[in-house]
């Protein structure tokens, strides 16, 4: 038998999971399609980037704008002043205001009745107003967002340090804050020709309306997306867990000793993983079912078959003592040495069909020469003395140097055991022939009796354990009833089989046909 390749150790090792291990397999098949989904969630801290690039890009703007205005402020005389600030204004959609050195308000596009720029109270919005900024708000805190400081309108131009800036430098200054509705706010003010400051405020509730519009179609996306893969996850639990479910309670049952009551369900509409896993373990219980009846059956076979050599033992035994004729006692003394004897036999039989299949799992199996074990076989008995009454005979068809993987000891009693069985069955002065020829990638053995033959109705039942049907005139207790019994076993654990049948040559006798395959040549 080819050795096995992956210990049980290396197996375990390989399927070991550790913590996870512990982990129901239901909530694991979650956790893996909801961590999809986190990266699927990763979508709101980009739009979070996104927005800042928005900003940037926003701010440059109003840098711009600013500098644009103050060049045009600087170039008109102060009548015609407001009037192009109110344009402008209503232009850019800004508020402007202009400062003067000294930091006082000169004009104020809102002052001159331009009311374009007007930050909205909180608490005036609805539920899907607050919902969105209390979004906005958790957003930025798991991002880490730099949250900017609070818009307030400023008495003076020193106020505010975008003016300051763009006086004491002469720059363009810019600054982002924040509205009340959590909506952004962009300053900026630049040094006007002549002296002077102007900056100019926008609410910039477009950037949020954009990020708010495409966070809400990521939420629906999202939301579709969860709810897809829970009811993906839930029917692959279903599809999973339950059966596995089924299949470890009745394995319990199979292991708390109620095998012959559980049905392993087979799940023969499966085709994957599960139903091989759910048809290999309904097999193996079959099996074992079939191995708990043959050994519950081996077991009052032996008692049976020991209680009978043993209540004739007890009878010869106490009957001793009450047997005063020597000749009697030597009569009682004979069937109590063929008692034993048959104990033996008996005892050694039980053992050897009791350890077979435990043996062969384990044996080693090499290349054996059939024709030469047969005939080394025949020399023993001829040895002792069978060719006196019954006349043994090898026919052997070609080179006779045919070979098969095996236990060359086994082998040896499997063609024991049919000789046995023949030359107990055949007449004195009979023959048994034994016939070793290749066929088809097999050695085929035959081994021919001229006894009564064997009824097609008794074929099968002459492999079982203690099979009775005996020669006729043949003492009780000679044979055990497990020859043939263990011939099958050793033959079938050889990948082969053996069979009997009627010979066609003969009315009377019966053929036992081996079939094992050929080893390799090499």
């Amino acid at each position: 038998m080819a050795p096995a390749t992956d210990s049980p150790r290396s197996e375990t090792s390989d399927l070991a999971l550790r913590w996870s291990g512990q982990i129901s397999l239901t909530r694991r098949i979650l956790a893996v399609n909801i961590f999809a989904l986190l990266l699927l969630a990763g979508g709101f801290f980009y739009l979070d980037s996104y927005r800042s690039r928005i900003m940037d890009s926003r701010v440059a703007q109003a840098g711009r704008e600013a500098r644009l205005v103050a060049e045009a402020i600087g170039t008109v005389v102060q009548d015609q002043r407001d009037r192009l600030i109110l344009r402008l204004a209503a232009d850019t959609d800004t508020r402007i205001r202009l400062y003067d050195p000294a930091g006082g308000l000169v004009a104020d596009s809102r002052v001159l009745g331009l009311r374009n720029v007007v930050l909205r109270d909180p608490d005036k919005q609805g539920w899907r107003a607050a919902s969105a900024r209390l979004l906005d708000a958790v957003i930025d805190t798991v991002a880490g967002a730099t949250r900017a400081p609070l818009y307030r309108e400023q008495r003076d131009g020193r106020g505010w340090p975008d003016v300051v800036a763009a006086q004491a430098r002469g720059v363009i200054a810019t600054s982002v804050w924040r509205a009340p509705d959590r909506t952004p706010v962009i300053t900026a003010a630049a040094p006007v020709r002549g002296g002077g400051t102007v900056m100019t405020t926008i609410n910039a509730r477009g950037i949020t309306k954009t990020v708010r519009s495409e966070r809400f179609r990521l939420s629906v996306v999202l939301g579709v997306v969860t709810l897809i893969s829970v009811l993906l996850s839930l029917f692959l639990a279903r599809t999973i867990v339950r059966p596995l479910r089924r299949l470890a309670r009745a394995a319990v049952r199979v292991r708390l000793g109620r095998a012959r009551e559980v049905v392993v369900p087979r799940l023969p509409d499966r085709r994957d993983e599960l139903g091989m896993l759910a048809r290999a373990l309904s097999d193996m219980s079959l099996a074992l079912r079939d191995r708990i009846d043959a050994t519950e059956a081996f077991a009052a076979d032996v008692t049976h078959e020991l209680k009978n050599p043993l209540a004739s033992l007890r009878s010869a035994v106490e009957s001793l003592d009450r047997i005063k004729d020597p000749a009697l006692q030597q009569q009682l003394l004979a069937i109590v040495r063929d008692d034993v004897h048959r104990l033996d036999r008996l005892i050694t039989d039980i053992s050897d069909a009791s350890r077979l299949d435990a043996q062969l799992s384990r044996a080693k199996f090499e290349p054996v020469d059939i024709v030469a074990l047969i005939r080394a076989l025949l020399d023993q008995r001829v040895a002792r003395g069978v060719e006196r009454d019954i006349r043994l005979r090898l026919d052997a068809v070609g080179p006779a140097d045919w070979m098969v993987q095996g236990e060359g000891a086994r082998l040896e009693r499997v063609f024991e055991n049919l000789n046995e069985n023949a030359i107990s069955f055949s007449p004195n002065g009979g023959t048994v022939a034994i016939g070793v020829a290749p066929d088809a990638g097999t050695l085929v053995v035959r081994v021919e009796d001229e006894g009564p033959g064997v009824p097609e109705e008794a074929r099968d039942a002459i492999f079982r354990r203690f099979h009775s049907d005996r020669p006729e005139g043949e003492e009780f207790g000679r044979h055990s009833g497990l020859g043939l019994a263990i011939a099958r076993t050793i033959v079938e654990a050889h990948q082969g089989s053996i069979i009997v049948e009627s010979r066609e040559d003969r009315i009377r006798g019966a053929r036992f046909v081996v079939r094992m395959p050929l080893a390799p040549s090499r």
